[in-house]
């Protein structure tokens, strides 16, 4: 199985199943809420996590193929409701329609994130983490703080993030999207420790240095290249190699 490119169903569903237990071993779980989605190698939607399990309880019986329009097409069989659909699936397949770069996307509900998307502040680069960020900066979306539970705020979303790597989703959490599973994963580890950082910095009278933007791009060029991306996903993999739990 490659994290690149899933070729089979069977991959598809492992890396929905094994991302969602490394966010939770990262910190972004939220009993049964936030959701990771991988696109489905033949095009058919996403393979995604099924509604009323905790990121941390996914396996790949736990995985649904969610067409485009919201239904399940695979997967959940064996489940005592036969696999419901997650309500905001909207996020996932809206975003991956309008990023056709984009292998993953993921939403969780940071309270970090959370609570530094509402002090409206920019993000600083105060440390390797939030460099990532640099190239297309860090949008907002502000259509709604409310559930994603429609085609049209999916799109508001997708257009809110637009080029970038992250957005905030003030008193909702984050999304991230990623060429594949190890970059969109990572990517919200670095934005929830960015976020923490510069929450501390604030506590403390505000920051007063940070990385410059042209800096930031070529450190970002080293710090978060492909091989040190993997390097962090394989990492968390490592930690979060036990069974899933029931």
């Amino acid at each position: 199985m490659t994290i690149d490119t899933p070729g089979t169903d069977q991959e598809a569903a492992a890396l929905a199943a094994l991302g969602s237990r490394v966010l939770a071993e990262a910190g972004h779980g939220d009993m049964i809420w936030g959701h990771l989605a991988v696109r489905d190698p033949a095009g058919r939607g996403v393979w995604m996590k099924a509604s009323g399990w905790g990121l941390e309880e996914i396996d790949q019986d736990r995985v649904l193929l969610v067409s485009w329009d919201g239904e399940r097409l695979a997967g959940g069989e064996g489940l005592p409701d036969g696999g419901r659909v997650h309500l905001e699936y909207h996020i996932h397949t809206e975003v991956l329609r309008a990023r056709p770069d984009a292998q993953v996307s993921l939403h969780t509900h940071s309270g970090t994130v959370n609570a530094f998307a509402s002090l409206g502040e920019p993000l600083r680069p105060l440390s390797h983490d939030a460099v990532a960020f640099a190239e297309h900066g860090l949008p907002t979306f502000g259509a709604t703080a409310n559930l994603i539970r429609t085609p049209e705020l999916g799109r508001a979303l997708a257009a809110d993030l637009g080029p970038a790597r992250a957005c905030l989703m003030p008193q909702h959490g984050l999304l991230t999207v990623g060429r594949d599973i190890a970059h969109a994963v990572m990517y919200a580890v670095l934005l929830e420790r960015a976020c923490g950082l510069q929450l501390t910095a604030l506590a403390a009278g505000g920051p007063k240095r940070w990385t410059g933007h042209r800096e930031s791009l070529e450190k970002d060029a080293l710090v978060w290249s492909a091989g040190q991306i993997e390097a962090g996903w394989d990492y968390w993999v490592r930690r979060t190699e036990r069974p899933a739990q029931r």
